[in-house]
């Protein structure tokens, strides 16, 4: 290619000019007309010559001066080698990737082009040499010439801009060469804005009252079209208002004071802060609008979060707070948390705001808990276990406050100031004006005092107080009435009940706050909390009533209600532990929550006080049992009650003899009865605990230490151990989250020493391993327990229809005999009476 480019840019020379010969001497011969006569298909262009324009051409070029002439060849040169560029420049090369070169025979690579389709251009060099060379005298043109040429050129102007200007057809390489250089420049504009965004926030952070109008700015580019310039906006808006947010509440001047004559200072200042408040206020609200978008909704919610929580004391705080309360029991998890620990910090950080928020927190959750019929998440009711209130707080202020004065005091004082105002009436005006200064200055010094008044404090918890109770009490309301219609229901298809999801994060605020509840309200709680003990749960339909958690928590909040009101409260929770000796029974491993099973047995078995006998053993007995069919760590928490309550009541360790007729003391009841609802009546003491038998065998070594530590009472390691732990720590010790609790022997070593009496030197001791000592299969355990346990719950279940059954036939039967009564009873004819004597 390099080649035949140097063959076109060969300059071609033009041709030698004839001699001169004047037409005197040039002769013409007879034969040579008769030759052009003969061949006039050879020489008949000769006749089609245009003579004049070749004479003219001719004696131009030939009249011209030897400089003009060299001069004349130069510019065509040039006008050819410019024609020759201008081709080649048309000439497109096609992309490497799409075609293959072309190898020429000296070796060289060159790849094919295709000529674009040539464009008019404005500004074309022949046209411009030509129009020169005419001006200089080569080729003029008259004045009507270039008119009609000048005419011409505008009408062709018009005509072009007249028609649409079709579309050139950009070629692939074309296309992707606009795109990249679209993507620059759009790079180039984003990068000039973050720098520009830069800019304007350091001058802020500067001098915020000479840059104020840089917010404006700002908030200019938070309009922007793409959407990471506009989160980079809000952020970097945050950050700036979260340095430059006065630590007061702006008040913007009244017209009156608009009108009055101030300093330039002065001036200043108001134009910051109304610029300020405007632009907060215009800020808030493209944020209140970009939390409906997804795209935006996670930053928008970031930036509202944190200027609630930086600054909860400036303006507009109702509206923030009602976003966040609105979305505090949101769907997306990202909202949730960040509403709720803004909420959060809001209660525990009151110095920011002198508890006001607190209070308008409060009231807008329980509007909303409300308004949503207690339908939200419980992280949303959560939020008031950090709440803090202040029993005592300022007793002794008010109490000298409000001191109640003598008699005689008073009327000493009266006297005195009557004195003063006779003496002192032409100062009058004077003290008057002294008195009020006093006044202002006072109020003045209380509303920027850094300590909050006692009493508006106390009136603010309070108040908190009571709207926090008054969501409890609602939601504790609402459970009630969904239990009793899931109760009413029960027997039809659509019976189901609403859900309660508010019940738990409501009973954890009832027991933590149990002290500062009233004791007018002490009775009906505990009602409420045994009806809600007591909603037990259809084995077919179970979401129409309280879980078993849920009813153990009731039970729990009962107790901590109780012991923190001892004094004054006096009420029999006889009913609870019924509750408790029935749900013990219906707790499953992995649907139930084992916590709150360990910490009803710590609080209601372990610190209550002395247990009646009967109570104690039935409980005793009903542990053993549920230590069977249960998982490790359940089971070693009943293990540990189980011993706690043997070590409190000493004659409930007869259960541990194995008399023939059950345990020495029975009683007056002779027969252990495990349906009975009531623990009482149970007759536990005439039953022995033949389940710590099987216990000692468990496949977990450390609950088959303990069932036979507990069936020998040892006095040694496991004693101790039992009296210090408690049912919650031995559940978290034990629990299936802790791998680690379980690591079983790898041999069993055979015990050569017979077991002492009374010796507690070894748990395992006297407890001959079995010969076969392959490991035991857990599943296979567990389902044949449930199968067993399956059973016997049918086996009760048709004891129940039975004595149904026959309480039924017994009603039937009493029908029929009735109506032979009354049958009976009906006046006899005569004829009755003679077959009567008769017989």
């Amino acid at each position: 290619m390099g080649a035949k480019r140097k063959q076109k840019q060969k300059i071609i020379l033009p041709p030698d000019l004839p001699p001169e010969v004047s037409e005197d001497e040039i002769e013409i011969s007879d034969e040579d007309k008769d030759f052009v006569d003969k061949n006039k298909e050879y020489a008949g262009f000769l006749s089609t010559l245009d003579t004049q324009s070749i004479t003219k051409h001719v004696t131009r070029v030939a009249d011209v001066k030897e400089d003009a002439l060299e001069a004349f060849y130069e510019k065509r040169l040039k006008r050819k080698s410019w024609q020759k560029e201008k081709e080649e420049d048309t000439e497109l090369q096609v992309d490497r990737v799409d075609a293959l070169p072309v190898k020429t025979l000296d070796g060289q690579l060159y790849y094919r082009t295709a000529a674009k389709t040539p464009k008019a251009s404005e500004n074309d060099p022949t046209e411009e040499e030509t129009g020169g060379a005419a001006d200089k005298g080569i080729v003029k043109l008259t004045k009507a010439e270039r008119r009609a040429k000048l005419k011409k050129s505008k009408k062709e102007a018009k005509k072009q801009g007249k028609d649409a200007e079709p579309e050139v057809e950009q070629t692939p390489q074309e296309a992707v060469l606009a795109e990249v250089k679209q993507d620059l420049t759009a790079e180039e504009a984003f990068e000039s804005k973050k720098n520009k965004l830069a800019e304007l926030g350091m001058a802020l952070l500067s001098d915020p009252e000479s840059n104020i109008k840089s917010l404006k700015e700002i908030l200019q580019i938070c309009k922007d079209n793409n959407h990471a310039m506009v989160k980079l906006g809000l952020l970097s808006m945050l950050a700036v208002f979260k340095d430059i947010i006065p630590g007061y509440r702006i008040r913007l001047p009244t017209e009156k004071e608009l009108e009055m004559k101030v300093s330039k200072d002065v001036k200043k200042m108001r134009l910051y802060e109304s610029t300020l408040l405007s632009v907060y206020k215009a800020y808030l609200q493209k944020l209140a609008a970009l939390e409906k978008q997804p795209s935006f909704q996670h930053v928008a919610f970031r930036c509202i979060c944190t200027l609630l929580e930086a600054a909860p004391h400036f303006n507009f705080r109702e509206n923030l707070l009602g976003v966040v309360i609105r979305n505090i029991g949101s769907p997306d998890d990202v909202v949730r948390k960040l509403c709720c620990s803004t909420v959060k910090s809001l209660f525990t950080n009151e110095g920011k705001h002198n508890g006001e928020a607190t209070v308008e927190a409060v009231r807008l959750i329980a509007n909303h808990v409300k308004a949503q019929n207690c339908q939200l998440h419980p992280d949303s009711l959560e939020v008031f276990l950090s709440l803090s209130f202040d029993e005592d707080l300022g007793r002794a202020a008010r109490d000298e406050k409000f001191k109640p004065q003598s008699k005689k005091s008073k009327k000493k004082k009266h006297y005195e100031e009557a004195r003063q105002q006779k003496e002192n009436e032409k100062k009058r005006s004077r003290q008057e004006l002294l008195a009020k200064t006093r006044e202002e200055v006072v109020a003045d010094y209380k509303a920027v005092a850094f300590a909050p008044d006692v009493m508006e404090r106390r009136g603010m918890q309070t108040e908190t107080l009571s709207a926090v109770f008054e969501i409890y009490f609602r939601i504790l309301k609402h459970t009630m009435q969904s239990a009793a219609r899931s109760e009413a229901n029960a027997g039809s298809s659509t019976g189901a009940a609403e859900p309660h999801p508010l019940l738990a994060p409501c009973l954890k605020g009832l027991g933590k706050f149990s002290h500062l509840i009233d004791l007018d309200f002490m009775g009906d709680l505990i009602n409420y909390l045994k009806k809600l003990a007591s909603a037990c749960c259809d084995s077919e339909n179970t979401s129409k009533c309280l879980t078993v958690s849920e009813r153990l928590h009731c039970c729990i909040v009962a107790f901590k209600v109780m012991r923190s009101n001892l004094d004054a409260l006096n009420v029999d929770l006889q009913d609870f532990f019924v509750q408790l000796y029935n749900i013990i029974l219906e707790y499953r491993p992995g649907r139930d929550q084992g916590e709150v099973l360990a910490e009803a047995l710590k609080m209601m078995l372990c610190d209550d006080r002395q247990h009646d006998m009967q109570k104690a053993a039935a409980f005793v007995k009903r542990l053993a049992t549920f230590s069977l069919c249960s998982g490790s760590a359940e089971s070693m928490a009943a293990l540990v009650t189980l011993k706690h309550l043997l070590l409190k009541n000493v004659k409930c360790r007869n259960l541990l003899e194995n008399d023939a007729g059950g345990g020495s003391v029975s009683g007056s009841i002779a027969k252990y009865h495990p349906d009975v609802s009531d623990p009482n009546l149970s007759g536990a003491l005439a039953s022995v605990l033949w389940e710590l038998n099987l216990l000692s065998q468990h496949y977990h070594p450390a609950i088959s230490n303990m069932a036979s530590s507990i069936s020998t009472m040892n006095t040694a390691h496991n004693q101790v151990y039992l009296s210090t732990i408690s049912p919650q720590q031995a559940f978290m010790d034990y629990s299936l989250e802790r791998p680690e609790s379980f690591n079983p022997p790898n041999e069993i070593k055979k015990s050569t020493n017979k077991r002492k009496r009374g010796s507690g030197s070894s748990l395992l001791a006297g407890i001959e391993p079995s010969a076969d000592t392959s490991p035991i299969d857990e599943d296979d355990v567990r389902k044949k327990l449930s199968a067993h346990f399956a059973l016997l719950r049918d086996i009760k279940e048709n004891q129940s229809l039975r004595a149904k059954l026959d309480g039924t036939t017994t009603s039937i039967q009493l029908y029929e005999e009735y109506k032979q009564q009354k049958k009976a009873k009906k006046p006899k004819t005569k004829k009755s009476k003679t077959s009567l004597t008769v017989k």
